[in-house]
């Protein structure tokens, strides 16, 4: 696999980890994160986590909020350098938190960070 198409999958499976979480778990985010002290998260509604623990602590919580969803990251432009690389795009789906129903399409930014576990995400 190229290091384009690695990146493009560590992209797909943090969607997918994603839409777990929308339906209720968040399990499948252990295992597309880097656990650091420095990962980070901003989210399009106001808010930011720093470090795993943070974080982890906030998609529990989403978990447990949302009643169902879907996002996909669209016009995707993924650029590598060395053993980081950072993808652009735009998010469009629909979820349901709390009884709600939220469209969402807006720009999105990762970054993610290659090690001895493969591409991992560190910035949402």
């Amino acid at each position: 696999m190229t290091n384009d198409a690695a990146v493009r999958a560590a992209s797909e499976a943090f969607y997918a980890a994603l839409n777990s979480v929308f339906n209720k778990d968040a399990q499948p985010m252990r295992d597309v994160w880097l656990p650091s002290a420095e990962v980070t998260a901003m989210r399009p509604n106001g808010g930011r986590e720093v470090g795993w623990d943070a974080l982890w602590t906030a998609w529990q919580h989403v978990a447990d909020v949302f009643e169902g969803g879907h996002v996909e990251m669209t016009e995707r432009v993924i650029v590598e350098c060395g053993d980081v690389a950072y993808e652009i795009g735009l998010e469009l789906g629909t979820f349901y938190p709390g009884g709600e129903t939220v469209e969402v399409a807006h720009r999105a930014t990762n970054i993610y960070r290659h090690g001895p576990q493969g591409w991992k995400i560190v910035h949402h």
